[in-house]
């Protein structure tokens, strides 16, 4: 059975706008079938200082789990030059420029706190860029507390 994901994309180094192309071919290919995008929008580095970052998102529809989704999507991020190495300064990892960045959002029906995924993706209601592009995917965020947990519900829900 089909179910709807979203994949919010990044790239803040080389050809930002190839790299979100490819990375979107990919998907299509590898992830299930791209229902709607986002118009590409350019944005700060977010949590370090780096070049400008182009982002879209992308809502699909996938026949994968979300950890076998976090898996392709990972190989799609090493096929397309991103590096692993994660930097750590006072304990805490520390964000990079990258070729291209593959985050799933949201897993419809989802709730997951695995040690791997987090599901919505926490950062969502602190990122008005990625509020803005769900908004324009008819997806907005409900129940949200001052714990910091939230829902998203889809305009068809």
């Amino acid at each position: 059975m089909m179910k709807r994901t979203v994949i919010g994309m990044g790239s803040n180094v080389g050809d930002r706008a190839a790299y979100l192309a490819q990375a979107l071919m990919l998907m299509a290919e590898r992830v299930g079938r791209v229902v709607q995008c986002t118009p590409v929008t350019e944005t700060p580095a977010w949590g370090f200082e780096a070049p400008p970052f182009l982002n879209q998102s992308v809502l699909m529809h996938t026949w994968l789990k979300p950890l076998e989704l976090l898996d392709e999507l990972q190989a799609i991020e090493r096929e397309l030059g991103r590096s692993v190495k994660t930097r750590y300064e006072d304990g805490r990892a520390v964000y990079s420029d990258r070729t291209i960045d593959l985050d799933i959002l949201d897993y419809e029906g989802v709730d997951c706190h695995d040690k791997r995924l987090t599901l919505p993706h926490p950062q969502i209601p602190y990122r008005d860029f990625v509020r803005n592009e769900l908004s324009e995917l008819g997806i907005h965020i409900v129940d949200e507390q001052p714990s910091g947990t939230f829902r998203l519900e889809y305009n068809d829900q």
